[in-house]
Parts: C-alpha cells; structure tokens; sequence
C-alpha cells in the first residue's frame, strides 16, 4: 500500500505518476513507498548535511539554512544571515574542556563565512567582506581546524581566527579539498591537483607549505574524494580516473572511460550526445569500490583488483549528479532527470552474451606523461563483469535532485531545483512502528 504525504501541486502530480510506475510486479521493488514532502525554501537547493542521527539542515540559492528533524519532518529552525546563495555548508565539532558541540559552518556567494549553532539557531560566529566567495569547506578535526577554498586557500581555528592562507593558487580556484596523512590536504584547481603540508614551526605561527603539483589529468578535475587511509581519487571532465597513494602522491591506476569503440570520431561530433556524457561528475567510495557518475551512466571500480567491476551506460535520462555505495552490492544516484534510483551488483545471467569492455579503453600504473600522445588502447579482460540491476525507482521531485542524505534505515532526504525537500520512508517499516505506537497505547488505557 502506497501513503502519499504530499505538499504541492506539482509535487502531487509527479508523485501520482510515481503510484502508477510502481505497481505491477514487473516494476523494480521500492522500499520509499512512504514520503513527506518538506517546504521551506523558495529557491534551489542544493546541499543537505546531516548533523545527528534524526537532524539534517539543507541550504541553497535563497541564502537560508534549515534545519529538519528526519523522523517528523518537522522544520526546527531557520538559519538567516546570508545575503546571496549557499555556496558550501558542512559540520564542525566544537570542543572544550567539557562539551563538544555539532556547529555548521557556511558560505556564500555575498562572501561571509558563518558558524551556526543547530540547537538554538544562533549564528555564533561570522567573517565578511571577503576578497571571494568559497567554493568549499574542510574540517581537520583532529587539529581542530577548517579550510576555505576559492580564489585563495584559507586555514581557520575554531574561534574563526585566520592562522595562514595561499592566495590566488590559480584562475579558476580550488574546486574541493581533502585530507591526507601526515597534515597534508590536498587542493584540485583546474587540471592540477596541489599538496599542501600543515606544520608548526619553532615560533609556533601555522605554515601551509606547498609539496608537489600532480598535473597527470588531460582536463578540468570535477571530482576529488578519499579512498581509505592509503588512497585517493580524482575524476576529470574527459572521463579520466585515477587512483593515487595518499603518502607519496604516485599514480597507482589510472582509467580513461571512452566512447564505445564501435563509433567512430565523425559519429560522435556529429551525434545529439552532449559533451558532458564523458564527464565525472561525482565520486564516491566505501574504501573497497569507487563509484562514478560519469555523463548519465554508472561506474563501480574494484580498488583492490583495479578494474572495472560493473558498469552501465546510461542510468539515467540525464547526467547523474550525486551518487552513494550503501553497502558492497547496493548503491544510489540521482540525476538531473528528477529521478532517483537503487542498484545492485548482480552476476551477469550464465545465458548473457559475453559483455563488451565498452567505455574503459585502458588502464595503467605509473605517472602518466603530459605530453605524450594519446594512450593505446587496452581491453580490460572481463571475464569477472557484473551488472547493476535497477530496484528501486524513486520518483517525486519535479526537477534535477541535486543530492540525498541517507539515514539509513530511518529513511532518505533529497533536495531539488523544485525548491523542495523530500523525505522517503520504508513504508513497511514505518507501518510497523505505528502499530507499535497502538498497541503500547492501547495498554497504557487498559485496552479498547
């Protein structure tokens, strides 16, 4: 049985056409049959961060940051303060000699930085009148500091002091940022990965040191994300992986996805395809597989075996913007179609006809050379291909679904360019839970 909890027109007339694809045993089986549409902001949104197991805020292009309690849907508080667009938010464990506090951390294109805290709503610190705005945020717990990244590359405390910067790194800005071992972080502008090292010096004054440029990808990095404790990848807009070691930054594998090498040069130009089909557009890892959206398809890489596990060409009706490994077998994405999908990983039929290696053209070990020509092609033995199985097929929101939180078996939050959130729901689940909720009533009032 299918309960619709629905909040506009726009939203009731997708979510009725969701009711239908979603009956029939033919349909891939879909454990949201319950949702609750939550409306708050009046523009896009675009980014969700959970702070606990039952909160997460959302923020986007009206400047507002909300904060939802996932079990009700109930909105807790309204963080106002920023002027234009959210361009970054993530969280900050504030620690002292007895507490420490999940604070979130914002920017935005009126060039502030923000700390709020999610409790009271009250914005506790603030920076302005910055020489950008900021592209990203990270947090260096461990050191209880905080990076901004932009046109400069900026180090934080957690009282909102700047203890040192890099300014100008290059002309598009830092793009994303992650941690590596030793106090190291790693900055993708442009084309160009850059190491920094974090030290303290004898006068005990920061320095961010500049280690090494890693100028391996052909094209603009779109994807920066951590492996494990010994890994890290990046995906750029020509379909380039590679996988790097996070000690002494040496490429250990590096994939090209390719067209289909069936079609020639002249049929691509010439195609209705879009450029971005080869782009990486996300990544994401549970340390033993990386997934990456690339164009409006799907791709699971083994880190341990560097090859391709499964693939599939197109996913979606349109490019995959945010992607999630729920388990070894089991993952997500969410596309500019406004649909959001479950997979698994299942063994190709024994009936199947021997699957192409497709879009994966070669794979090598070792620093690649900027300047040579274009790699000769390799095809990936394939005996070991697995398939993703589409199984469930979520579909409420009226525009491009830029991401999702999931809460595990407490449910799944995704926000759209239709100004909406939507939190998804096991339906059996939660009827269980409300009979629950009877029962335990009825006792306490002696019965019927």
């Amino acid at each position: 049985m299918l309960r619709w909890i629905l909040g506009s027109r726009e939203a009731q007339s997708a979510l009725e056409k969701s009711s239908v694809l979603c009956i029939g045993e033919e349909q891939p089986q879909n454990c949201f049959t319950e949702l609750q549409v939550l409306k708050g902001h009046f523009d896009i949104v675009r980014f969700l961060v959970q702070i606990d197991d039952f909160r997460c805020a959302s923020a986007g292009d009206d400047g507002l940051v909300l904060v939802w309690n996932t079990e009700t849907g109930e909105k807790l508080l309204e963080l106002r303060g920023h002027s234009q667009q959210i361009t970054a938010i993530t969280t900050f464990k504030c620690r002292n000699a007895l507490t420490t506090q999940t604070m979130l951390i914002t920017a935005s294109s009126d060039r502030s930085l923000s700390l709020w805290d999610p409790d009271t709503g009250n914005r506790v610190q603030t920076i302005a009148d910055l020489h950008s705005s900021v592209k990203c945020l990270l947090v260096l717990e461990r050191l209880c500091l905080w990076l901004s990244g932009g046109e400069e590359l900026c180090v934080w405390n957690q009282d909102f002091q700047l203890q040192c910067h890099q300014p100008n790194p290059s002309d598009t800005g830092i793009i994303a940022l992650i941690e590596l071992p030793k106090n190291c972080v790693a900055a993708a502008m442009d084309k160009e990965i850059v190491i920094y090292r974090l030290t303290v010096p004898a006068d005990s004054v920061l320095c961010l040191t500049e280690m090494q440029r890693l100028s391996d990808h052909r094209d603009q990095i779109r994807a920066l994300i951590n492996v494990n404790d010994n890994m890290f990848a990046s995906g750029s807009h020509v379909g380039e992986l590679i996988l790097w070691d996070a000690i002494d930054w040496n490429i250990l594998a590096y994939e090209h996805i390719l067209w289909e090498e069936s079609q020639s040069a002249s049929e691509i130009r010439m195609g209705s395809s879009k450029p971005s089909e080869m782009s990486i557009q996300h990544l994401c890892s549970n340390g033993k597989l990386i997934l990456a959206a690339v164009g409006s398809g799907l791709y699971v890489y083994s880190v341990l075996t560097k090859t391709v596990l499964a693939y599939r060409k197109v996913a979606h009706d349109s490019n995959v913007l945010h992607t999630m490994l729920l388990s070894d077998s089991e993952l997500i994405s969410c596309s500019e179609d406004g649909s959001v999908r479950m997979w698994e990983i299942q063994d190709l039929p024994l009936a199947a006809e021997p699957a192409s290696a497709g879009f994966f053209g070669m794979l090598t070990f070792g620093r690649s050379s900027k300047h040579s020509g274009p790699p000769s092609k390799k095809v990936l033995d394939v005996s070991n291909l697995k398939m993703l199985e589409l199984i469930g097929d979520l579909i409420g929101h009226s525009g491009a679904v830029q991401m999702f939180v999931s809460f595990k078996e407490n449910g799944l939050v995704t926000c759209s360019t239709d100004h909406l959130l939507i939190l998804w729901k096991n339906g059996e689940r939660q009827s269980h839970l409300r009979s629950l909720k009877l029962f335990q009533k009825l006792e306490e009032n002696g019965g019927l």
